[in-house]
């Protein structure tokens, strides 16, 4: 499984996926996790030796359902996704800051940026899975766990959409300055991912590019349940 998760991310077309970043903010990934993985990574889900922390979303207003972060060392998948994305990420990332008018700051490997993380006293690792029942929800939210983040996230449907469960499309909220809010909703099928902004990105403007703030949730889910899991590429504190 672990050879064809590589193949799959290495027929990635990163042209499409740089260019919907910079026009649309995020970039629909194709399904490169096969329903075997897919399974995989939910069996994991009942196995508390996996993971280092259980949140209720309930018990701190979140919104309605469970997310479970994984403990060090994390599952192989994860680990191949983290490293095998966040090259080309870190292009993106400094490109969008150059065009904010900062310097280009990550380094080419995940392993020199979670250097930068455990400096600063970031050292427990963030990839989580998260479980939805009927009824369930997140509320819209931004992913930060210090002093330092990386700009981009990525989150995978695991299991069948409109077989499994219904509902539970994947919100994304931009705030522009002194303008109204613009949303999109987006359905991804089983091992389909999609790259977000973590916090921000820059938009073409009269005067040049301008920071919009952003922040991701899920709708409620209509019946069934819903498991996806999160590729977070900085660690917490």
């Amino acid at each position: 499984m672990a050879e064809r998760l590589a193949n799959n991310m290495a027929e990635l077309d990163w042209k499409s996926l740089q260019q919907s970043l910079d026009d649309h903010g995020f970039a629909k990934v194709p399904p490169i996790l096969s329903p075997a993985v897919c399974k995989e990574m939910m069996d994991t889900y009942d196995d508390e030796t996996h993971f280092r922390s259980t949140i209720n979303m309930a018990r701190y207003r979140f919104g309605a359902g469970e997310y479970k972060y994984y403990g060090a060392p994390i599952p192989a998948v994860l680990q191949q996704l983290r490293e095998g994305f966040y090259p080309e990420l870190a292009k993106a990332a400094n490109r969008w800051l150059e065009r904010l008018g900062g310097p280009a700051e990550y380094p080419g490997t995940l392993a020199a940026f979670l250097e930068q993380c455990h400096q600063a006293g970031q050292s427990r690792p963030t990839p989580l899975i998260l479980k939805y029942e009927a009824g369930g929800y997140n509320c819209l939210h931004q992913d930060l766990y210090g002093e330092v983040f990386f700009p981009f996230q990525v989150v995978f449907a695991l299991n069948r959409r409109d077989t499994d469960y219904a509902g539970g499309e994947f919100l994304l909220m931009e705030q522009r300055p002194r303008a109204q809010s613009r949303g999109h909703a987006i359905a991804l099928q089983q091992g389909e991912g999609l790259i977000f902004p973590t916090r921000y990105r820059p938009i073409a403007g009269a005067r040049g590019f301008y920071r919009a703030t952003l922040r991701h949730g899920v709708s409620t889910i209509t019946s069934g349940t819903r498991y996806s899991l999160g590729i977070i590429f900085h660690d917490a504190k």
